[in-house]
């Protein structure tokens, strides 16, 4: 039986998402999404963590990303964990571990913009999480050429 990597993430935008596109003209967008939790601790007091997640977006979805989503915003991020290896200018091995997203949800709205489903479809509807869209191969097999 195969493993299970999915990641399920509601939180806000620690800035604009940027995007970028791969040699072969596929659009890459990458954002960090705060989460947080809290709890009282022994003595009572109420005590807060924050988890800062990288997120990479492929596709279309990076480009509706980049277009609705801003600093601050709300959203809910569905995708799986990938860490991925490169070297830096001094030659030294470096790692990152992100969530490749398959579906974005904006929760809430700024401008009229409304809530977007990752297929570009209109507002959340009876569907709030609709189907992730099929990009193909996410990678385009040059994920490991950009170190962001």
């Amino acid at each position: 039986m195969a493993g299970v990597n999915k990641v399920i993430l509601v939180g806000n935008l620690g800035k604009d998402p940027e995007v970028r596109h791969t040699p072969q003209g596929m659009a890459v967008g990458n954002f960090p999404i705060a989460t947080s939790e809290s709890w009282n601790d022994k003595s009572g007091q109420k005590q807060e963590r924050t988890e800062w997640h990288r997120i990479v977006v492929w596709g279309k979805l990076a480009e509706l990303c980049q277009r609705y989503l801003s600093k601050g915003r709300k959203a809910y991020v569905e995708g799986r964990l990938q860490t991925r290896a490169w070297d830096d200018k001094d030659g030294n091995k470096r790692y990152t571990t992100e969530i490749v997203a398959t579906t974005v949800q904006f929760l809430d709205s700024a401008a009229g913009a409304g809530a977007e489903r990752s297929s570009g479809g209109g507002g959340m509807g009876d569907d709030p999480f609709g189907a992730p869209p099929d990009f193909g191969d996410p990678n385009g097999g040059s994920s490991d050429e950009i170190p962001f």
